[in-house]
């Protein structure tokens, strides 16, 4: 299916499948996040027990300050959390070495950010590659999955494009495309329509539903805005670091 279809499958009721029998995706049990320095000590994660199940697509909610990114941060295993436990696909990772979980993030997390961080002096086709760089493959192999993750988001027209020359939605898109090359398991977007406008960023989570809807894909996202927020099957929301619905 590619973005036209993606887009057309918004227009229609969702028939959201049940959960597939298994461990949640990712769990949390527990879970603080506390920054300390000299003078101050901040509370960003506060008791947080949270599951989600595997092929659910889950939004979070809640006004800036409240811990949504943080969240999203401890659950794509970058940050550890000061107290409690993090499970992903019924293994107890919060433990893990940093060597570990980096290889775990690799092979089982796609992230997606609202400022896309791609890499100007590579053409599309190669920021795509990025992820792949630290798995044992070949270059051609490599490839054909860049192109084929492009092609999902329908860009094979832009593979050899540089960043600079494509539009906010484009250059979004191919965050996509890199953040699903390596055919993870959860997705994890933080206000992945946040520079958008409301087309462009209905493209995006027309492409994430695809995802989720076709692939079986995890999807995780951050956002402000209720309307997109109301299109995925659960809203939980934070306030001052604490889930509050």
């Amino acid at each position: 299916m590619n973005l036209a279809t993606a887009l057309k499958a918004q227009e229609t009721p969702r028939i959201v499948a049940a959960a597939p029998a298994g461990p949640p995706a990712i769990s949390l049990r527990g879970v603080e996040k506390v920054y300390r320095t000299d003078r101050i000590e901040t509370v960003a994660l506060q008791s947080l027990n949270l599951e989600v199940g595997s092929g659910e697509f889950l939004s979070i909610m809640g006004p800036s300050g409240c811990g949504k990114s943080t969240l999203l941060n401890v659950m794509g295993l970058l940050d550890r959390p000061s107290n409690g436990e993090v499970s992903l696909g019924g293994r107890v990772v919060s433990s893990y070495r940093d060597k570990d979980l980096a290889a775990l993030r690799n092979k089982e997390i796609g992230f997606v950010f609202q400022s896309f961080h791609l890499i100007n002096d590579l053409t599309v086709v190669d920021n795509v590659e990025l992820p792949l760089l630290y798995r044992t493959m070949s270059g051609r192999e490599r490839r054909r999955l860049a192109l084929e993750a492009l092609d999902r988001v329908s860009l094979s027209s832009r593979v050899h494009h540089f960043p600079t020359q494509l539009s906010g939605g484009q250059q979004q898109r191919v965050a996509v495309a890199r953040a699903i090359v390596g055919k993870p398991r959860l997705l994890l977007a933080d206000e992945p329509t946040g520079n958008l406008d409301s087309a462009m960023g209905d493209e995006i989570i027309g492409i994430l539903t695809e995802l989720n809807e076709r692939d079986g894909a995890t999807v995780v996202m951050v956002t402000h805005d209720e309307r997109q927020a109301a299109k995925t099957q659960r809203i939980v929301r934070l306030f001052d670091g604490r889930q509050v619905h």
